[in-house]
């Protein structure tokens, strides 16, 4: 028979305060959201006036003493605040000491529903599975991504088979699916090697690469009978395929190939037949240990973008020496390097620490914000919409105490559709 723990030792009272931060938790996240938070969607003007602007923009501005205005979700006006007029009956948010950076924007992210809503461990090869249908809105991972000024996300299915269905680019905002939802399909998962080699009873690579290479043959052959009926040159129409269907994006580029690979040989058989072969725009999630010894097949083959996490370092056998696997891309010639956490693998309110341990070990300060930023909203081919502060796109930003990529800043504010979603000063989560 076990003893209750008496309430007044260490141990009972170690349990009671255990049992009281379990309960407020909800609240606690839940207050983090401002119920009489204002949105710039009814015509009023938000002015933002704060001390530094990261703009990500093409010229890649900096600009201290600035101010942000944002109007109907949109932004309609950025620069020092000397030379932006801010109209009459704006709404004015002061944070003079505090940064405002582009929404982050996380390219793998498996926190959709309650991760057992979706099993992708039927087949080697799952098409007809959609994590569409396990997003859930105002989650507690939604409102801890926000508290970590993560404003976009591409929500995937697992990683245990070789395709594991179509993924869904959201932005944590909103009470219903709808108002999440930017683009679903958003891309069609893949994994090569790691989790899908241990399918049944292990089918090795061979097996895989066969499949994978199958399965988007037959995609694509469907796709290209009905280009050539639309188009005139076929008078016969295709048979619809509600497989195959939802492939056709990927040979338009309208939805990119996300895919779960990593190791120099693994990577490089992920290039030569997504990317190469069959011309899909690829980006290669994690792409850790050894991957970067890959970096002139991805620049030769041009529409291939890479992103790494969340491993940030590997010990090389044949070198003899750890390697920062972000730096070693970086030396390899890539510019288009991003930053995922695999959530809930690492939590995606993380998303800029594992920047940060990039930069640790050996990438630049502002490539890394670039990375889960800019880099990410490019990689997800949403970049007109998000990713840097420029007039007419979504008002969609973080207000920091400092570089994000600082471990030691916290966000202050975080607006999505120039809407306060998230508020410290009302209730801090981190």
């Amino acid at each position: 028979m076990t003893r209750p723990m008496h309430p007044t030792s260490p141990m009972g009272t170690m349990a009671r305060a255990i049992a009281m931060a379990m309960a407020l938790l909800p609240v606690v996240l839940s207050a983090a959201v401002p119920a009489h938070a204002q949105g710039s969607d009814d015509g009023t003007t938000i002015a933002f006036r704060v001390g530094k602007v990261i703009t990500m923009d093409d010229e890649e501005r900096v600009i201290n003493n600035a101010v942000v205005l944002v109007q109907n979700g949109r932004i309609t006006q950025v620069g020092r605040a000397r030379a932006v007029e801010i109209p009459a009956g704006s709404r004015v948010i002061e944070q003079p000491q505090a940064w405002l950076v582009p929404g982050l924007v996380e390219l793998h992210n498996h926190t959709a529903g309650a991760l057992g809503d979706l099993n992708d461990l039927v087949y080697l090869a799952n098409p007809g599975l959609r994590s569409l249908e396990t997003v859930v809105p105002e989650s507690p991972n939604v409102k801890r991504a926000r508290a970590g000024g993560v404003t976009t996300a591409l929500l995937i299915p697992g990683s245990g088979t070789n395709i594991t269905g179509f993924g869904t680019i959201v932005k944590f905002s909103g009470p219903t699916v709808d108002d999440m939802v930017v683009q679903s399909p958003g891309s069609l998962k893949v994994a090569q090697a790691g989790n899908p080699e241990r399918y049944w009873f292990g089918v090795g690579r061979t097996m895989m690469n066969y499949n994978t290479r199958r399965t988007l043959e037959g995609a694509k052959a469907y796709h290209d009978a009905w280009v050539r009926f639309e188009s005139g040159e076929s008078a016969e129409r295709p048979r619809f395929n509600p497989i195959y269907e939802d492939f056709r994006g990927l040979f338009t580029w309208d939805m990119i190939a996300s895919v779960h690979t990593q190791q120099y040989q693994v990577v490089m058989t992920t290039v030569d037949m997504l990317a190469n072969r069959l011309g899909l725009f690829t980006v290669l999630d994690h792409s850790t240990f050894d991957a970067w010894k890959t970096a002139p097949l991805v620049l030769e083959a041009g529409h291939v973008m890479t992103i790494c996490g969340p491993r940030a370092f590997y010990l090389d056998p044949t070198q003899r020496r750890f390697n920062g696997i972000a730096a070693r891309w970086w030396q390899g010639g890539l510019r288009d390097l991003g930053i995922n956490t695999d959530a809930p693998v690492i939590p995606q309110e993380e998303l800029s620490y594992q920047a940060a341990m990039g930069v640790y070990y050996g990438w630049k300060p502002y490539e890394a914000l670039k990375g889960i930023t800019r880099i990410g909203a490019r990689a997800l081919r949403i970049e007109s919409r998000v990713g840097s502060i420029e007039v007419g796109k979504d008002a969609d930003f973080g207000l920091w105490t400092g570089d994000p990529i600082d471990p030691r800043s916290q966000c202050l504010m975080t607006v999505i559709d120039g809407r306060v979603h998230y508020d410290a000063a009302v209730q801090r989560v981190f």
